[in-house]
This record gives C-alpha cells, structure tokens and sequence, in this order.
C-alpha cells in the first residue's frame, strides 16, 4: 500500500534524518509534535489542529519525527535521539521563539524542549501517559495494558479501525479515509520502526526536573481516554508550577480530533497570552 500523497508537504535536513514536515499560517511559531502510537505522523494526528489554529494567527509546523510518516529511519530509536532531532528541526527550520504543542509522547519531547531550549515559548502537553505519575492501582493497570497493546500491534485494516476506535470518544470519527490512512503509515519501513522502538526502552523520567519548567505550561486531557486515566491529569499538574489543566469531557486521547474546534479555540487563546 502506498503512501498518502505529500499534501502541501515539504522535508528538511535534520539530525542527518531526511524530515517531513507540514506548514500553515503567518505569525508566531508553533510546533506541533505527536506521538509514537502506530499510524501516528503530522497528517494524521494534527489533522484536524494545522488549517484552524492558522487562520488563527500562527505559523503552524507539524514534522514527522524518525521512523514515522514520510521522514526517513533512523540508526538510533531512542527517545534520546528522537529529543536532539527535535532540537534539530527547530534549528534547520529556522526558527526563533516557538510554541511547542506535543500529543501523548509527543508531550514528552516537547516538555524536554521546554526545558532545555532557549528558544521555546509556551507550552501544552496533551494527554501524556509518559510525563503523568502512574496514579491509582487501577490507573496503572490501564496505562500498562494500553502500553502492551501497542508493543504487540500488528497492522491490518482492522487492527488499525479498532485501535482508533478506542483513540476518540466520537466513533463517528473513524471512517474508512482516517483508517486507511493510518495504515498506510503503519507499514514498510514505519513497521520495522516500530519494532525497533520496543527494544529502545523507555525514557527516563521527568518527575524530577518539571519543577524547573518555567515556560507557561497548559495541560490538556480527555476524560473519556482509554488508555491515560484522567486521574493522571492533575497529578502531572501539580509536578509543574503555575501550569493549567483543562479537561474536556466527551474525549479520549485525541482530544484534537473529538473537540478540535473548542481545542484549537483553547489553545491559540493560550499561546496569545503575553505573546
């Protein structure tokens, strides 16, 4: 199966890794990072955020980070490497002052940006198993049989359709389009990715270090999120001073696929604040 076609799509030099990338917009910058979940790339996950947020008023990035999408593979799969890549397309693109917005494990990498790159503004975090404390008994459970669920993932048209069923709230959402879309990214060389990621490990834990974050910080969480207990929300909220948590019911991890509007409406307000 083919790739999708390369909307709009242009790529860069970054970290030795052939990057793609998305664009959208004038203004401030903003750079939109996912997650590592299979199918996950710029044109799938921030599909419904790149257009809205601007016509917003900002000048929108969303990359493909190594091994996922249209970027090339890379030697290392590590979380580390995936970091210095980051701070790499900041770099190549050109960019100054930029606003970071990372999904899931995107979060992750953004947050390290935050804490570690001069040139980051504001921050929002959403839905980020990886930063959150583990919470409740039953809250860990969930997350680890989430975290299982993707390390033995193999795709087919109907792995993906359920997985992504059980990634929105609205299952109105998934339809044929969104599934073989996510597909397409989820094979050839994206699958070997995957596999070799499983044996990268995990990254190491920030808990420590958000007390230092002092880029203005919003965490965004779905209530209804399979796989990262709302619970987990405030727990992340309170390792980082002075952040804000919004919740929006109706949601699952994709919180900027089952509100986007109200997402992208929440978000450009954020990151209009002292800009």
């Amino acid at each position: 199966m083919g790739l999708p076609p390369l909307t709009a799509g242009q790529f860069v030099e970054a970290a030795g890794i052939r990057t793609f990338y998305l664009r959208a917009g004038h203004g401030p910058a903003v750079l939109l990072i996912h997650g590592a979940g299979p199918g996950a790339c710029a044109q799938v996950v921030w599909k419904p955020t790149i257009q809205p947020l601007a016509e917003a008023g900002f000048a929108v990035y969303a990359y493909d980070q190594p091994g996922f999408g249209h970027s090339a593979s890379p030697a290392d799969h590590g979380m580390e490497f995936r970091v210095t890549h980051a701070r790499a397309v900041i770099a190549a693109l050109g960019l100054g002052r930029v606003h970071l917005v990372g999904s899931s494990m995107g979060a992750y990498i953004a947050a390290r940006l935050a804490l570690e790159e001069p040139r980051a503004g504001r921050l929002v975090l959403v839905a980020s198993s990886t930063l959150a404390p583990a919470g409740s008994e039953a809250a860990a459970t969930r997350a680890r049989a989430h975290a299982q669920e993707l390390r033995d993932f193999a795709p087919s048209r109907e792995a993906i359709r359920t997985l992504t069923l059980s990634t929105v709230f609205n299952q109105a959402l998934v339809t044929d389009e969104l599934v073989e879309e996510r597909l397409a990214m989820s094979l050839g060389p994206r699958q070997e990715a995957h596999a070799m990621r499983r044996q990268a490990g995990r990254p190491r834990p920030l808990d420590s270090e958000l007390a230092r974050l002092a880029t203005p910080t919003l965490i965004v969480w779905g209530r209804n999120d399979a796989g990262a207990a709302v619970e987990r929300a405030p727990l992340l909220q309170a390792l980082i001073p002075g952040s804000e948590l919004h919740v929006f019911d109706r949601a699952g991890h994709w919180v900027q696929w089952d509100q986007a509007a109200r997402f992208v409406t929440l978000v450009a307000g954020f990151l209009r604040e002292n800009s």
